[in-house]
């Protein structure tokens, strides 16, 4: 099975990184920079889910 976890725009990486880090430190997960294997499925799901509700939360703000 081929990774998608591509960017289209490569120079994206850095600030998407950035961004992770951030919302996991918001829902207290203790990221690390590179594999984070030691992850349950629990503590990955809460920074993606802070991580999208970020992502709406600027989007509702660019449409006021």
């Amino acid at each position: 099975m081929k990774n998608n976890n591509q960017l289209n725009i490569p120079e994206a990486r850095e600030a998407m990184d950035k961004f992770k880090m951030e919302a996991a430190s918001e829902v207290g997960v203790d990221l690390k920079q590179g594999y984070n294997g030691h992850l349950t499925s629990r503590e990955a799901g809460s920074v993606g889910g802070q991580m999208v509700k970020k992502m709406i939360e600027a989007y509702e703000q660019n449409l006021k």
